[in-house]
């Protein structure tokens, strides 16, 4: 092991860490792009409700777009998940644990809003023009019984979404600041 490795908790500058304790090429650039795409998407969420309603639908259409690119991005990364070389695991065995549960959680949940959130839209009789450009096909068209439901999941896994997204701030905070080991590099 290099000694940037072993230096532990006297690391204070980003180490260069040797591709077999970085996570994958393909792996990093889609755990950015994806949590960038998150951090625009959000919000709009929240704020759509807050403006006049011809500007509304803009951020809607936004919104809405972005959350469908956040879908197939978010299947790429399982399959780039099942496929890419993995850094070896390290922590003690219940913070494996905890950020292996957290992570299944994320995944898990960045799936389910989005596709919540465009079969909703469906279900409510609004099919996806995705960037106000290209009209997705709607898999289960206008369906009032269950558009309500589908919504409520949505914005259920929405709040799930951002309290796991602390819970994982807070763990790399935790092992940046605190620990002041290099877990936060093999991501970067």
């Amino acid at each position: 092991m290099s000694e940037t490795l072993e230096a532990g908790p006297q690391t204070t500058s980003a180490p260069h860490l040797p591709p077999p304790h970085r996570h994958a090429g393909t792996t990093r650039l889609l755990h950015w792009l994806i949590a960038a795409l998150v951090l625009m998407t959000w919000p709009l969420g929240i704020v759509i409700q807050f403006v006049k309603s011809d500007v509304a639908l803009n951020f809607y259409i936004l919104h809405e777009s972005l959350g469908f690119l956040v879908l197939w991005l978010m299947l790429v990364r399982v399959g780039n998940k099942l496929t890419a070389q993995k850094p070896p695991a390290e922590g003690p065995f219940l913070e494996r644990m905890a950020a292996s549960a957290v992570h299944g959680l994320l995944y898990a949940f960045l799936i389910i809003m989005p596709l919540s959130g465009f079969l909703a839209t469906n279900a409510h009789g609004f099919p996806l023009k995705w960037f106000g450009v290209l009209t997705v096909w709607s898999p289960i068209g206008k369906s009032p019984d269950i558009a309500w439901t589908l919504s409520a999941i949505h914005e259920w896994s929405a709040w799930i979404l951002l309290g796991l997204f602390i819970l994982h701030f807070g763990a790399v905070i935790f092992h940046h600041v605190i620990k002041r080991d290099t877990t936060l590099y093999r991501i970067v």
